[in-house]
């Protein structure tokens, strides 16, 4: 079939179920255009993007900066491996290690091969700085943490469906209970072949669970006592989607009058993904000092599409746009201004039992069991009602529209909302 026949909903559905590997379970609503804070689909339909493809398209879709950036070097050079230096890697490396206040940069490409990236990195630390015996290096994680579906990632993972039939799985993982810092004290204080502690600063895919104030600043206090590197996987909350430029509120972006939350925490190892690029290219990166990423030699990790120079200028093109624009500030006030008009409904509400969150990343919690369909029913209303949104653990709706939506346009949304909501009340 030709890429330039124009596809119905229905075929294009139809052609992803039958070639497609089905390990997805997506909203039946088929994009075509993207625009700011705005989808349309196939038949011309326009939607309010409220999922931001997890939180990848924080500048908005098809923002020109971004895209300008991206063709103009795609007509020149993509790609050259790292077999031979580029006159674009070392500009992008600067950029951001000293917007995110590090040494050295590490590039990659998803999510996932960051997080697995600061994984070998920590460890090799852990052997030839901290003098840990031979493979006996451990990395503290959280229950119910999400980075990814590699296999040693799921690995650590305690959700049935990222493990089952995939083992046998990487050792050398210790779970505790997130948010619980008497918890992570214990587990340091008795292992001594501890390494790291990677954690999320706001658990995602949990359902935007937000910790307690000062938890993620105690934690990386217990990782400085007991000489343990905290790694915080910053895939999804970077990048000015909690209000400030990164969730740890290192080198936040905002106000100091806006920094009431968790005190400001610079992570040892910081991973970033999804925003970096705006969405448009496929970038991660791996942050930290020269302590640190000295341990990395020739041959010890690589990638050949990692730090192209396509995803170089993109990157830059990125996180300008987000100063420039002050996304940073932006999420913050609406993310204020959300949380408080959606809990105005959940107080005289039946089927919505609270609101959280941090910014423009917020959820809903829906009065039912995970089992039930309660919450992909209110979606497909959503979407029917021109907003795109996705549950998580079943009884959970994520709302991460990009950052660079307007006050009037996130009013407009929470009317859609809220009405669609009050269809669903008994």
């Amino acid at each position: 079939m030709s890429q330039t026949v124009k596809l119905s909903a229905q075929q294009a559905i139809e052609l992803e179920d039958k070639y497609g590997a089905h390990n997805y379970h997506p909203l039946p609503v088929v994009l075509s255009k993207g625009e700011g804070v705005y989808v349309w689909d196939v038949d011309g339909n326009k939607y309010f993007d409220f999922l931001s493809a997890y939180s990848a398209v924080n500048q908005g879709h098809c923002h020109p900066k971004i895209v300008g950036a991206m063709v103009n070097q795609a007509q020149t050079l993509t790609l050259t491996s790292r077999a031979f230096y580029n006159d674009k890697l070392g500009v992008f490396e600067k950029y951001a290690t000293e917007t995110f206040g590090y040494d050295k940069l590490l590039p990659m490409n998803t999510g996932a091969e960051a997080v697995e990236t600061a994984l070998k990195i920590c460890r090799k630390w852990g052997y030839e700085v901290k003098n840990l015996p031979k493979n006996t290096a451990k990395i503290v994680v959280c229950e119910n943490n999400f980075h990814g579906r590699t296999t040693t990632i799921v690995s650590f993972s305690n959700d049935p469906v990222a493990q089952n039939n995939f083992g046998p799985f990487t050792e050398g993982f210790i779970k505790i209970p997130y948010d619980n810092i008497d918890a992570l004290e214990t587990t340091l204080a008795s292992d001594s072949s501890i390494a790291g502690f990677l954690v999320e600063p706001i658990q995602g895919e949990a359902g935007v669970y937000v910790p307690s104030e000062g938890y993620l600043a105690a934690a990386k206090a217990l990782c400085e006592k007991y000489n343990v590197l905290f790694i915080a996987d910053e895939v999804q909350t970077g990048i000015a989607r909690t209000g400030k430029l990164l969730a740890t509120c290192g080198n936040c972006s905002c106000s100091d009058r806006h920094c009431s939350g968790t005190p400001e925490v610079k992570a040892d190892i910081l991973i970033l993904g999804k925003a970096i690029s705006g969405g448009a290219y496929p970038i991660s990166a791996v942050l930290t000092n020269n302590t640190i990423m000295k341990v990395i030699a020739p041959g010890n990790h690589g990638s050949t599409f990692g730090g192209n120079p396509v995803a170089s200028v993109v990157g830059i093109a990125a996180l300008e746009v987000v100063k420039e624009e002050s996304l940073a500030q932006n999420a913050f006030d609406l993310g204020h201004l959300f949380r408080e008009e959606i809990q105005k409904y959940v107080d005289q509400s039946t089927i919505v039992k609270g609101v959280r969150g941090k910014g423009l990343l917020n959820a809903i919690l829906i009065n039912d069991t995970e089992e039930s369909d309660t919450a992909w029913n209110i979606c497909l209303a959503l979407r029917d009602n021109g907003l795109l949104a996705k549950p998580t653990h079943g009884n959970i709706i994520r709302f991460a529209p990009p950052l660079v939506m307007n006050k009037e346009q996130l009013l407009a949304c929470v009317a859609i909302i809220t009405k669609t909501l009050a269809s669903f009340e008994q």
